[in-house]
């Protein structure tokens, strides 16, 4: 939101009030709270008649600074508020006639009362933000509605990413954002996950701690500034510091909450109904059993909505004249090996049943005379379940816990976008703030019956909405994207961004979910969906099973699939770094190569875990340009070896793609393809990839619970590679990848592959030496 008419003038309406005249700085406890009047004073007189705005300074963790600037503190506060993690620090405060600092860890705030208003957020010393003069600022509008606004340094040749799954261009420099939950699709600035956290290119992280609108003007209003508004009488927000972006993304989720592990089942194929197409159990089996007489490996199937009548969403009731028996039919899916997933919303229309008991039992949102809150859109006389009541949370998750009993695996959590403002919830919540934080307990209460009654580190939701805190409760989906090109870019973007937002995994409808892509689209999305986290075919008003596209399509859907199951010893351990250290499985380019200017704005190819470069292409023809950081990197699925440090430039058929590994790199690859829950340490293969004179290489393979089970580590000396592991209860070999021959091996045999010598450790054996 824009106050001001270029630099100097205010827009007409509006009047700022800015910290001008630092007046006195009181440490209590571990905080520093600055009082500033808005005008300089040079008589007592100066004091009578005006504004004493007041800024605190703490931390609620180490490297974390909590800032939270107020004008009245003595507004009533009304929830809902973000659920933080805070931590015992120990807080270092010095202060002197120039000012004061406080310091937490390696980041410290420094406050010089002999300019003004000057504050710098410095970082192992080095400034890396700050608020100046005219920065910060208390203001009111036309109808005497109250605003308060940040403005943070920006520097030369900085970069602004995150802020939640944004669709339009990477780098947010230049955007006007606000933080709105909205059902806008994947081609506009709309965003189903708004996350009021930015992620800069300089190091650091900025979370502002408020559920409501957050209106940013990212060198926009302030060319050189990052301003952020919200209405009221206070704004806090938090920088977080860190070593590198990943240290930074890992604070920022130590205070918001981690990724939950979602299980290994959920990083195979699924396959759905699609939305409005016409199914029956008949249509599904001839899926499913054209997918296994293809040879299509299949792990999920979903139910979308029309598995319930039409007009009585939700009543979680299955429509018999659909599908008469349907505990018999999950039964029988699931002795085909599959998992199931059903599609819900927390909208209950007026023709469901559940629409009387939700009314007479209070458990749905209400308008200010104590009606029921209805309308049309979506679902005749649609009214929403009240989060905000323990009762109808029971109530909600009692329904639920039906369709678990059949034999339902997880939910597909849609909508949760669109909610009123006008509007009256049971525990008295803000319904403003209550806009964007509705997702946060709808998600949570399906999450946590799912743990309930599976059980922890089974969970799996596939949720459309969010936000910040969101990231624990996976999985997460970019919503409705079109059967183009240009969308299938525009959704990367998304996931891009949301992973710099602090969510580990994030899945999008292949082929897109709108109108039906051309044979050359479905198959080059195929490539990219099976090479993230989480892969879903899914339509609007059409199928996609690969047949009804061409033979061909066949081939890709089994081939990437393959693979993909063929990597989970390498991606469930990424999985695990997820939930540990809040980074994405599927990451920007500047997030693992922050020195390298030239990953700053990449949005078209990304980190897959640590080792794998995926550049998904964007057009028929398979012409593709791509970055490689320094090293000798090599195409996994061809072994053609490529020079980094430069942008480079191929063309792929529909079965190939850039699949670049990381020099110095050991990949562990499974000994099965068919699904993706399986004993991932038993005959594991590592592939070692450019190990260069020094370096060390290493793999680590956990099981099904993120239990490790084996680590291995190959270090080169000169020509010799000295191989040791840790765990290695089962059998498991190594492929010297695009090696043809070497001279010996102690402790083990060789043997030559078709992508290298493949090195196969004895029995009991934990150190190999092998003489390339």
């Amino acid at each position: 939101m824009k106050f001001t008419d270029g630099f100097w003038m205010t827009r007409e309406g509006y009047h700022i009030q800015n910290p001008t005249d630092i007046r006195d700085i009181v440490q209590k406890g571990d905080s520093l709270t600055v009082y500033a009047a808005t005008k300089y004073i040079r008589t007592k007189g100066d004091t009578l008649n005006g504004t004493l705005l007041k800024a605190t300074y703490s931390s609620p963790m180490p490297n974390v600074i909590r800032v939270t600037l107020n004008h009245h503190k003595g507004r009533v506060k009304k929830s809902p508020e973000f659920e933080l993690n805070y931590q015992d620090v120990n807080v270092d405060i010095t202060q002197d006639e120039q000012g004061a600092v406080l310091k937490s860890g390696n980041l410290e705030v420094q406050i010089d009362k002999t300019k003004g208003w000057d504050v710098s957020f410095l970082y192992e010393g080095k400034r890396i933000t700050g608020s100046g003069q005219r920065a910060a600022g208390y203001i009111t509008g036309p109808s005497k509605e109250a605003y308060f606004r940040e403005q943070l340094d920006l520097g030369v040749g900085e970069y602004v990413y995150g802020l939640g799954e944004r669709f339009t261009p990477f780098v947010k420099n230049g955007q006007v954002v606000d933080t709105w939950n909205e059902d806008g699709g994947t081609s506009s600035e709309q965003s189903y996950k708004n996350i009021p956290f930015y992620l800069s290119s300089k190091g650091y992280g900025v979370f502002v701690n408020h559920p409501e609108r957050v209106s940013y003007e990212i060198a926009s209003e302030n060319v050189s500034k990052v301003q952020f508004s919200v209405e009221g009488e206070t704004l806090e927000y938090f920088i977080i510091g860190g070593d590198n972006p990943k240290d930074v993304l890992d604070n920022y989720t130590k205070l918001t909450g981690k990724p939950a592990l979602p299980p290994a089942w959920t990083f195979g194929l699924w396959l759905t109904t699609s939305f409005t197409t016409d199914y029956d159990e008949a249509t599904v089996n001839h899926f499913v059993d054209g997918m296994a007489e293809r040879d299509l490996p299949l792990s999920v199937f979903h139910f979308d909505c029309f598995w319930m009548k039409e007009y009585q969403w939700s009543d979680f009731v299955w429509d018999e004249a659909m599908f008469p028996d349907p505990e018999g039919m999950i039964r029988r899916l699931k002795d085909k090996g599959l998992k199931i997933c059903a599609w819900i919303n927390p909208y209950i229309a007026e023709k469901s049943y559940l629409f009387d008991e939700g009314m007479e039992n209070g458990y749905l949102v209400k308008t200010a005379d104590g009606s029921v809150w209805q309308w049309d859109m979506w679902q005749a006389g649609m009214a929403l379940v009240d989060f905000t009541n323990p009762d109808a949370v029971k109530w909600y998750k009692s329904k639920l816990e039906v369709l678990l009993d059949q034999g339902v695996d997880s939910f597909k959590t849609d909508f949760g976008e669109r909610i009123p403002t006008d509007v009256v919830y049971f525990d008295g919540s803000d319904p403003v703030k209550m806009h964007n934080y509705y997702t946060h307990l709808y998600n949570k209460a399906v999450f946590e019956l799912l743990e309930e009654k599976i059980g922890k580190n089974e969970a799996a939701l596939f949720a459309r909405s969010a936000t910040a805190g969101g990231q624990q409760f996976p999985v997460h989906w970019g919503g409705d994207c079109s059967s183009t090109y240009e969308s299938m870019a525009e959704s990367l973007r998304g996931g891009l961004s949301l992973g710099l937002s602090g969510f580990g995994f994030w899945s999008h409808d292949i082929s897109g979910f709108e109108n039906t892509a051309t044979p050359d689209v479905y198959k080059r999305w195929v490539q990219f969906g099976l090479l993230s986290s989480h892969s879903r075919l899914h339509g609007s008003t059409s199928y996609r099973v690969p047949w009804l596209f061409d033979e061909e399509s066949v081939d890709v859907v089994r081939d990437f699939t393959k693979l993909k199951n063929s990597l989970m010893p390498y991606l469930y351990n990424s999985a695990q770094e997820s939930t540990v250290k809040g980074i994405p499985m599927m990451r920007a380019m500047v997030l693992d190569f922050p020195e390298d200017p030239a990953t700053y704005s990449l949005d078209t190819q990304y980190m897959f875990g640590d080792s794998i470069l995926v550049a998904p292409i964007f057009n028929k023809e398979g012409d593709v340009t791509y970055y490689l950081p320094e090293g000798t990197w090599t195409n996994f699925l061809t072994g053609n070896k490529v020079q980094g440090g430069r942008f480079v430039r191929e063309n792929h058929n529909f079965r190939t793609l850039p699949m670049m590994i990381k020099p110095n790199s050991l990949i562990a690859v499974g000994a099965t393809n068919s699904k993706p829950d399986y004993d991932f340490a038993n005959e594991v293969s590592l592939h070692l990839f450019e190990l260069a004179d020094g370096n060390t290489a290493q793999a680590v393979v956990v099981n099904q619970q993120a239990e490790q089970e084996l680590v291995v580590n190959v270090t080169r000396n000169g020509s010799v590679l000295e191989v040791r592991a840790e765990g290695a209860g089962k059998p498991w070999n190594m492929v010297l990848r695009g090696i043809e021959s070497v001279s010996s091996v102690e402790g083990g045999s060789q043997a030559a592959g078709e992508q290298g010598i493949v090195v196969t450790a004895a029995a009991g054996v934990s150190s190999l030496k092998i003489q390339l």
